[in-house]
Formats: structure tokens, C-alpha cells, sequence
């Protein structure tokens, strides 16, 4: 059992340093595919509130994560995750990139659509 704590705590800190990095994890493929009329009105508030830090279609710049990456799939981050993060702003948690500050002058409405727009993006990943 001794023998195995280094080992564990080897991993632990492999683990979060991964995981506490600024380094953009890679986004899943994603097939170009022109966005569905039903989900423009999200594009277009995805791409005025999130896409400055998020990129274009959810793929992550250097100042926040992709969202096309299974560690944001609904049963690790579900909807309600992706509703308050904005309007409360988030401390870090998976990667440094910073804390999340409150976004200001998005709705309720506006975040409700964006995020059936995430979710659309990662079911073209294959993220479920």
C-alpha cells in the first residue's frame, strides 16, 4: 500500500496540472455544418455574448475553453451550469484561463437559446 502513495500522488498532480493548465484542450472534430434556421437567433447571441473567449462555434480561444470537449457534456455540466455561469460568473475550475466574470446584459432568454446552441454543437461532435 506504501509503496503505491507516491505513485497516486504522482498521478493526482499529472492530473491537475492537466487539468488547471491555460493550454486550449483540444476540441472534438466538428463536420462544418451550416447551422439550422432554428438555431440562428442562438448563434447570434452565442456569437456577441460567449464568442470573444469561447471562439466561434464553441471552440476555445486563449482566454476560455472550447465547449466541444466531453468534459462539458450535459451530465457533467448540465443546462443549469451552462444558465448560471454567466449570470453569476465561475470561479476555475478545469483550466486556468481565469474566472469567469458575470456577463452583462445577457437575458434569460438569450442564455436559454445558447444553450440548445451548445448543445447542438456538441451533438455534432458526438458529445450526449
Amino acid at each position: 500500500m506504501i509503496r503505491w502513495i507516491p505513485l497516486m500522488i504522482l498521478t493526482g498532480a499529472w492530473f491537475l496540472a492537466g487539468c488547471n493548465s491555460n493550454t486550449q484542450p483540444p476540441p472534438l472534430a466538428v463536420t462544418a455544418v451550416k447551422t439550422p434556421e432554428e438555431f440562428a437567433k442562438a448563434e447570434t447571441a452565442f456569437n456577441r455574448y460567449c464568442a470573444a473567449c469561447h471562439g466561434n462555434a464553441g471552440t476555445g480561444t486563449d482566454r476560455g475553453p472550447t465547449f466541444i470537449h466531453r468534459i462539458y457534456e450535459p451530465n457533467h455540466h448540465g443546462d443549469p451550469a451552462f444558465l448560471l455561469a454567466p449570470r453569476n460568473g465561475v470561479r476555475a475550475h478545469h483550466w486556468n484561463f481565469g474566472d469567469m466574470p458575470k456577463v452583462e446584459g445577457v437575458t434569460d432568454d438569450d442564455l436559454k437559446e445558447i444553450v440548445g446552441y451548445i448543445r447542438w454543437l456538441q451533438r455534432q461532435a458526438g458529445i450526449r
